[in-house]
């Protein structure tokens, strides 16, 4: 029988984000406004193996719950995410990281000439054509965008 090895202790309280597309653990923290500065303890593995992707990333932050516009965010980067809510060391909440249809007003269109980026009150819009690999279509200038192109705006 293989021993197992715990890398990372449990936490407490707070949230543990797993089955990110490994690499994409540092854009997950990114996406969500964690710096490091905020006095969260903050536990980042990557590249762990996995049965599932091949190979993961795990983000684990003390003392803090996501907001459900973060979750949307995060399933931008990393489509098979699962939010585990951690309280007094016990998993009270395990959810899957949902990418909706239709992306309303969370990132904008990396088209400088879209008519949402021309200071008119227009919302951006996006059609997800594809989840993995991601691309989003621009609703006002059939624009696609890509992971790269969403994780430069974090």
């Amino acid at each position: 029988m293989a021993e197992r090895e715990l890398r990372v202790s449990k936490i407490r309280d707070g949230t543990v984000i797993d089955h990110i597309t490994a690499g994409y653990a540092l854009a997950v923290l990114r996406i969500i406004g964690l710096t490091g500065r905020e006095g969260h303890v903050i536990s980042v593995i990557m590249n762990v193996p996995s049965k599932k992707l091949g190979k993961k990333d795990i983000v684990k932050v003390e003392n803090r719950e996501l907001k459900e516009e973060e979750v949307h965010k995060i399933a931008l980067i990393a489509p098979r995410a699962t939010i585990n809510i951690v309280r007094n060391y016990e998993v009270v909440e395990k959810k899957r990281v949902k990418l909706p249809e239709i992306i309303r007003n969370v990132i904008r269109c990396a088209n400088p000439s879209c008519i949402t980026n021309s200071g008119e009150p227009v919302q951006p819009l996006f059609l997800v054509e594809s989840m993995e690999p991601l691309r989003l279509r621009c609703h006002y200038c059939n624009r696609v965008m890509t992971r790269d192109d969403v994780i430069k705006q974090f």
